[in-house]
């Protein structure tokens, strides 16, 4: 049975623009850009001008990309590099409760090297209370850390207010910005970030790449050791390939992400236009506004949100209950658990994330898998 894909927030199909960039650099382009002979140069030629694509898309200099293996990569080097790399012997983070594991694991090692973090609550819209952030400042506060839009929820965070708070506090911001990147626009100059995490397989390229936007005199410690590749920032051999694709990608998304944005938020509202007015005790999780075109977060009471996703599954349509680094996990998710759900009502939710190729006739479909499937589990909880 062929499958409908919409668990794009986990990753994405290679674009296939991108696939035959990655090929072509796979073929012919094997040196190591770090050689100073005709095969280096011509692969540091090439990870150059992907860097110059990247740094295109989020209105940054070419000099300000470091290239990472991934966003968790890059929110470990922003959080743990910025704060290692401050002054001071007492060292405080602020961050929210809805950040990607990335950023509270990275928060939490912190902690265990002495450091102190506030993590800031949010309502149940699923969006963090700028206020919240400044009356979490302390003078030791030396860097704050919120993600542009959540994974789960899709909800935007009011990043360019936070970031005013950063600047009059002279603390150093963060942002997460592996989901936005290519769904809505960014410009980190009028965001006011001075790091922000990006990757490459969220964006139609390869899983293994990403990258850190660092503002021009933002200090970083290292995270990494080894040679001194980007500059210093980030050791170890380019992964040419890689960045040639999620340069590819960068410029793939710069020309379609308005077209493709409007394309996707028909889709969703649509899709939950449907299950809402079809399936009894169903509502939509978090804010319905201020959110990522592309991301429905559904809870359905007394229905269990795992095992829907295996009953689509078997219907031929592939959704999530959340984020995928935490799938497998017993606990519910801590970001519907943030909002306010209770372990039950996080337990009873799903996340369709829809991409750039999902049809109408798909999104339909999936509407109508859904009801049959929460009907045919309401039975069987019934009967058992």
């Amino acid at each position: 049975m062929p499958h409908s894909y919409f668990d794009h927030n986990a990753t994405t199909p290679l674009a296939p623009e991108v696939r035959e960039t990655l090929v072509a650099c796979l073929d012919q382009v094997y040196g190591n850009a770090s050689s100073i002979h005709q095969f280096g140069q011509a692969a540091r030629k090439r990870v150059e001008a992907a860097r110059r694509q990247v740094a295109a898309l989020i209105h940054a200099d070419a000099a300000e990309v470091v290239f990472t293996s991934g966003g968790t990569e890059a929110d470990n080097l922003a959080v743990l590099g910025a704060v290692r790399g401050a002054a001071g012997a007492a060292k405080h983070v602020v961050t929210s409760a809805i950040e990607h594991p990335a950023v509270l694991s990275a928060c939490a090692q912190l902690e265990r090297e002495g450091a102190a973090v506030t993590r800031v609550k949010v309502g149940s819209a699923g969006v963090v209370n700028p206020d919240d952030v400044r009356a979490a400042l302390r003078p030791e506060t030396v860097l704050i850390s919120v993600m542009h839009a959540n994974n789960e929820l899709g909800t935007i965070q009011p990043i360019a207010e936070i970031a005013r708070i950063a600047c009059q506090a002279a603390v150093r911001f963060h942002v997460d910005g592996v989901q936005a990147l290519g769904k809505i626009r960014v410009d980190v100059g009028a965001l006011g970030a001075d790091l922000y995490s990006m990757s490459g397989h969220k964006l139609c390229a390869p899983k293994g790449i990403g990258a850190l936007y660092v503002r021009k005199g933002t200090r970083l410690a290292p995270v990494l050791f080894g040679g001194h590749q980007e500059r210093e920032r980030r050791p170890g051999t380019e992964n040419v390939p890689g960045c040639v694709a999620f340069g590819a990608a960068a410029e793939l998304a710069g020309r379609n992400r308005a077209a493709d944005g409007e394309r996707m938020a028909a889709l969703r509202d649509r899709f939950e236009t449907a299950v809402l007015g079809r399936i009894s005790g169903a509502r939509v999780n978090g804010s319905r506004w201020g959110r990522l075109p592309n991301t429905s977060n559904l809870r359905i009471d007394g229905v269990d949100g795992e095992a829907l996703v295996i009953a689509l599954d078997l219907r031929g349509f592939a959704v999530s209950t959340g984020a995928a680094c935490s799938s497998g996990a017993i606990a519910p998710s801590h970001v519907l658990i943030a909002i306010g759900l209770g372990a039950e009502g996080a337990r009873a939710s799903l996340r369709v994330s829809l991409g750039r190729t999902n049809t109408a006739a798909e999104v339909d479909a999936l509407a109508a898998a859904l009801e049959a499937s929460v009907a045919h589990l309401r039975r069987v909880a019934v009967h058992a």
